[in-house]
């Protein structure tokens, strides 16, 4: 490896303005460059498997900020509810509520991000308008007390057209203002919009992000997929 993972952190947070959360995209990666990357500065890291993410946290410090970034299954959610610090892609509804059922558990209240489908890629996770409306609208929602929902998060599509990208993130920051105005117009906790890739977070950021998720520019392509 060229460069070292510190080096690599360095660089990229050179290009992230300070308002704008890193999370550095760790899942399949071992816990020494993970442990390189904190002692570089870098706190918040994001996984997309639970059970590799709890036995990730079993061994590095305590003070980690724990991002889940992927496709959460239900019956996996027990597994990260003790110490998660957001999960950022809640798709449905179900899986809200056993958020909430698990979180109630550890005495905790949980931060979360609703997902939208903002690509031209069937393949990707994410609610539209109309079904975050029955979301947000259902009683189920409003009985919840262990759940906060903090923002949005999306996924471009995995392309080099570039202004598809940007219309994307258009389209997902649009989404967060009209579910601020329609929703969440008092609630200061409302306010994050997590989009943005190794290969487009400068576009994201434009667009508005408030959380990018980066993993292959710090720890190297190894094992990467689309989900970073």
């Amino acid at each position: 490896m060229s460069h070292s993972v510190s080096e690599k952190l360095k660089r990229i947070k050179q290009t992230i303005p300070e308002q704008v959360k890193l999370v550095a995209v760790s899942k399949t990666k071992p816990v020494e460059d993970i442990m390189e990357a904190y002692q570089a500065g870098q706190i918040c890291f994001g996984e997309n498997k639970a059970q590799e993410m709890e036995a990730k946290q079993a061994l590095l410090p305590a003070n980690i900020e724990w991002h889940f970034i992927g496709h959460l299954q239900t019956n996996k959610v027990k597994y990260i509810t003790a110490f998660v610090s957001l999960i950022e892609a809640v798709d449905s509804l179900k899986l809200l509520k056993e958020i909430n059922k698990q979180a109630s558990r550890h005495s905790r209240i949980i931060p979360c991000l609703l997902q939208f489908h903002i690509a031209e890629e069937e393949s990707k996770f994410g609610l539209n308008r109309e079904e975050a409306s029955a979301l947000l609208e259902s009683e189920d929602y409003k009985k919840m007390k262990n759940i906060k929902l903090a923002g949005v998060m999306g996924m471009a599509t995995f392309t080099d057209d570039l202004q598809q990208v940007r219309r994307e993130f258009i389209h997902l920051r649009e989404i967060f203002n009209w579910l601020k105005t329609s929703y969440f117009i008092q609630d200061e906790a409302f306010k994050e919009i997590s989009m943005g890739m190794s290969g487009d977070y400068p576009i994201a950021i434009e667009e508005g992000a408030t959380i990018v998720r980066v993993g292959s520019l710090i720890f190297g392509e190894r094992n990467y997929s689309a989900t970073e």
